[in-house]
């Protein structure tokens, strides 16, 4: 089950509003909203709205009423600019663009919550195979020192 809501021609930089989305990206939607509520930044409110519409559109649409297995997915996109001419000195005029936003926020359910259980760690952690080479051969000093006596 996937629920979107999307919010369209946000007057907010892209770039300021994906900050605010990498916050939440992944969270359920409990964790969502309380980031969203206590962050200070104005796209917070916008994406916190959107996210709210979401969680209405689970509701009325697919009769989800338990909002803890849900996991909140955010893409933020860039929308048109508004453009806009300031005059400066010796007659020059600089563009200026006010960035708009496309917000888009899907609600799915997380891939343990599905099948009854918790999903299984996904394998080692970190490099595999490498643990304990060291740098590789002729990249450190006592290696060149070894190598050097050996020849000589």
């Amino acid at each position: 089950m996937l629920t979107k809501a999307v919010m369209r021609f946000i007057r907010v930089s892209p770039r300021k509003a994906r900050l605010v989305a990498d916050l939440v990206r992944g969270k359920t939607v409990a964790e969502a909203l309380a980031i969203l509520q206590y962050s200070p930044q104005a796209a917070a409110r916008l994406i916190e709205k959107t996210l709210r519409s979401a969680i209405a559109n689970a509701e009325h649409n697919h009769q989800v009423r338990n909002l803890d297995d849900l996991r909140a997915a955010v893409v933020v996109d860039g929308g048109p600019s508004l453009k806009r001419i300031q005059p400066r000195a010796m007659g020059r005029a600089f563009w200026i663009r006010h960035r708009l936003s496309h917000i888009t926020v899907a609600l799915a359910e997380a891939a343990g919550a599905a099948a009854g259980r918790r999903p299984s760690p996904a394998g080692p952690r970190g490099r595999t195979g490498t643990e304990g080479r060291g740098a590789g051969p002729g990249r450190s000093r006592a290696g060149r020192a070894a190598r050097a006596t050996k020849s000589a």
